[in-house]
């Protein structure tokens, strides 16, 4: 297939438009936009870094407007790069057409053409390049059983629900053989059943075929459970590059830790100071010892001396309830509980924050029954569960 790497690609739209108003005159529409605004322009992407390896599934995942769609077009050639290189296999396609990238692309909303039955939308771009008519059969009825439509393959495409719509779009792209796949929120237009199914055929399809993927999406479901590699971005910017585990584990800042994860990671600031060798996160009310690796990780960068502003999180999984005398144990009151099945997320205000337990439907069961809204809680955090943060930069400090 092919190794894909992108070096300080960096894309500029112009930040004025230019429309006809009344009797000819021209008039200058300034952009809305969150992104940084310099002289050339509205920066869209940011010196963007990175290798796709061969046969890897890496996802672009962030907020709406943050420059994965713009990326994934500029490797697509559907956008102008505005400075940097983009190479595919060692050969540099900044300037190269679309049609000679060797890239398929699946968009969000199927562009399959409607007067043509799945087989033809299928064939189509087979019978442009003029592959002869049983290699094309081949190809197309092979793509056909591997997602399961070989039934739907003389429908039109209103005769089939969203899922095989997208399948469609899918194996149209699979029998052309490109070196790469590109997906730009293929599923987003899918029901959340019809969502989980797809893309568990996702997982099982990039084993099959071995090609190389890009993936973009906003749902940080389908980052963590399809990529081997997660690229989250935030205004045009790459935040942290790493496995789905080493994101969730080890956020590079305050964003990543708040995007990644659900229910969000709890925060509340807090003061970071070291009595001997000890760390620990003080506010008003919590006296927080921080357990011995992380300690020593911030014994690398942080003054001994110093008492440090800081951000705390722990994410809702990694607390737990316990008695009152537990070492580290914080006491709250129960604000609203949401049963989620075999879960249950328990809203705790305390003095200094508000936290989201998310525990065992069972661990609400207490001696005089079911805690509820309003009961006194006592909780503490998991020992590795702490993330320190800088509250100015965000930047980990963990």
């Amino acid at each position: 297939m092919a190794e894909i790497v992108l070096s300080h690609i960096k894309k500029v739209y112009p930040n004025e438009t230019k429309k006809k108003g009344l009797f000819g005159k021209k008039k200058v529409k300034e952009r809305k936009t969150n992104l940084q605004v310099t002289e050339e322009g509205v920066l869209a992407v940011q010196d963007f870094n990175l290798t796709v390896h061969d046969q890897e599934f890496v996802v672009f995942v962030g907020p709406s407007g943050c420059g994965k769609s713009t990326t994934l077009r500029m490797i697509a050639g559907l956008e102008e790069i505005t400075s940097g290189d983009l190479t595919i296999d060692g050969v540099r396609m900044n300037d190269v057409a679309p049609k000679d990238r060797d890239i398929a692309m699946v968009f969000q909303s199927y562009a399959l053409y409607p007067n043509m039955s799945v087989y033809e939308n299928m064939a189509f771009t087979l019978k442009l390049k003029k592959v002869p008519k049983d290699e094309i059969d081949r190809k197309v009825r092979a793509a056909a059983e591997t997602l399961g439509i070989t039934q739907y393959l003389d429908r039109k495409p209103k005769a089939l629900s969203g899922g095989q719509r997208q399948r469609v779009a899918i194996g149209r792209a699979i029998v052309r053989d490109p070196k790469v796949f590109l997906m730009d929120e293929p599923l987003s237009n899918l029901d959340a059943k019809l969502r989980n199914q797809m893309r568990a055929e996702l997982i099982k399809l990039r084993h099959e075929i071995n090609g190389t993927f890009i993936y973009v999406t906003h749902d940080q479901t389908e980052a963590m459970t399809l990529g081997d590699r997660i690229v989250i971005m935030k205004d045009g910017v790459v935040q942290q590059i790493g496995t789905p585990q080493e994101v969730f584990n080890h956020p590079a800042n305050i964003f990543v830790a708040g995007f990644i994860g659900m229910p969000q990671m709890n925060f509340f600031d807090a003061t970071l100071a070291r009595f001997d060798n000890e760390f620990h996160a003080e506010t008003a009310h919590f006296d927080i010892p921080l357990s011995p690796s992380v300690c020593r990780r911030l014994d690398e960068t942080i003054d001994p001396a110093s008492r440090v502003e800081v951000t705390v999180g722990v994410r809702p999984e990694q607390i737990q309830l316990c008695s009152a005398d537990d070492l580290g144990a914080l006491t709250g009151r129960i604000e609203v509980t949401e049963l989620m099945g075999s879960t249950v997320h328990v809203h705790v205000s305390t003095p200094d924050a508000s936290f989201v337990l998310v525990l065992p439907a069972g661990d609400l069961e207490s001696e005089g029954g079911t805690l509820a809204t309003g009961d006194e809680v006592h909780f503490k955090f998991e020992p590795e569960a702490v993330h320190i943060f800088d509250r100015e930069t965000g930047v980990a400090l963990s």
